[in-house]
Parts: C-alpha cells; structure tokens; sequence
C-alpha cells in the first residue's frame, strides 16, 4: 500500500528540514543523515501526519520532530492543514511553488479516504485548497515527483466525483444493498481490493449523508 517505500525528502541548509522520515530503518535513517550532514545539519523534523510509515524513525534522528498547525512556517516551508487521508494531515509549501504532499497525493494511484469524520468532504476541500495555490511540483509521500499539479489535482477532483455520480445514480434507481452498490460502482476494481473499496463506498455514503442525500433504508 506504500508503492516503494516513503519518500523521505531533506529541504535547505544550514541547518536543513526533513520531512517525513519514514520508518525506523536504520540504513536509510543512516542516509538521511548523512545527506543532511552535507546541508548543515537537521534543524528540524517536519512530518505530513501521524501514520508509522511516515514517522516511526522520526525520534531516531536527533532533531525536535514537528507537526506543524495550519499557517505556520519552518525551515521556510508553510504548513498548511490538509485532512482527509488522516484527521491530522498537512502538507508543506515552499515559495517556489514545490508542495511536499505527504499521502494527500500520490505519485501512482489514489490516495486511501477512510470513513469517519466525514473524512471524504475534509479531502475534497483539501484538493481544492491546492488547486488554489500555483504548483509547480508535487513531491508526493510515495511514488515518483508529479511535474503536471494541476492535471494530478483534476484527475484526482474527477476520480471521487466519478464515483459518487455512479454511487448515486444507483441510489436513485432504487438500489438499497450496499454489497449491490460496491458491486455496481466498484467494477473495475479486482477482487483483493474491494475491502479497500468497501472502505471507500462508506466515505462516500458519510459524505451524503452529512449533505442530506443519503437514502435512510440502506442495508448490508
């Protein structure tokens, strides 16, 4: 579920940031190191949100570690919140137009937007929000950098918009079993992923429902 790995990215110098350090590795918290040795030393540890993937070797590398709140700023990066894939979720931009997005995008595929918390409509105004900034770069938290922002950005707009048109024509046609609505809406997906698709149908239910769209007679 992680692609390659976390990307691990070091910005600045003296000292410089690291954001999100990933795993509690030791060869690669080594090459963190290293790397950040020849910026000047780490000044601080940045991560995106709290998931293990992202921060398990974060207390490894010697440095305070920091979640930043919304608006503030670190080693010349502005926070900014950005939940959905997690409650506590932000991303980093820098004044040349790079967004360090943390699993907000990703570099292959889409993004994981579990239910709770109406966790689907906090993720929707989080792309909005960057699709107000003027990107020039996406370092995403897995997969390869995104060169073309808007063009991700728009993909990943039309992918959730896509499956709730779909979601809620059937809806509308009268369909009320939840298994018949995965089924429908979910076609493409293969069968070792529709447990993450069911995960993603009840995101999208919360989101009707939090916008008095959701039928009250669903079943299992």
């Amino acid at each position: 579920m992680t692609l390659e790995g976390t990307n691990t990215y070091i910005y600045g110098a003296d000292p410089c940031v690291v954001i999100d350090p990933g795993v509690e590795d030791a060869g690669h918290l080594g090459r963190v190191r290293a790397a950040a040795a020849a910026r000047g030393g780490i000044g601080t540890v940045l991560v995106t949100h709290s998931h293990g993937d992202h921060i398990s070797g974060a207390d490894r590398l010697g440095a305070p570690v920091v979640q930043p709140g919304d608006g503030e700023v670190h080693g010349g990066l502005t926070a900014r919140a950005t939940p959905g894939h997690a409650a506590d979720h932000v991303v980093f931009l820098a004044a040349d137009g790079v967004c360090f997005s943390g699993d907000l995008v990703l570099g292959l595929g889409s993004t994981i937007v579990p239910p709770g918390g109406n966790a689907l409509a906090a993720f929707m105004d989080s792309l909005a929000l960057l699709q107000a900034e003027d990107l020039a770069l996406i370092c995403p938290g897995h997969g390869p950098w995104i060169t073309d922002p808007a063009a991700k950005l728009a993909e990943y707009v039309e992918h959730r918009q896509m499956r709730e048109r779909r979601l809620v024509d059937s809806l509308d046609a009268g369909e009320r079993s939840r298994a018949a609505l995965l089924a429908a809406v979910w076609d493409d997906v293969p069968p070792e992923l529709l447990p993450m698709a069911a995960m993603a149908m009840e995101a999208h239910l919360e989101k009707l429902e939090g916008e008095g769209r959701l039928p009250a007679d669903l079943r299992p």
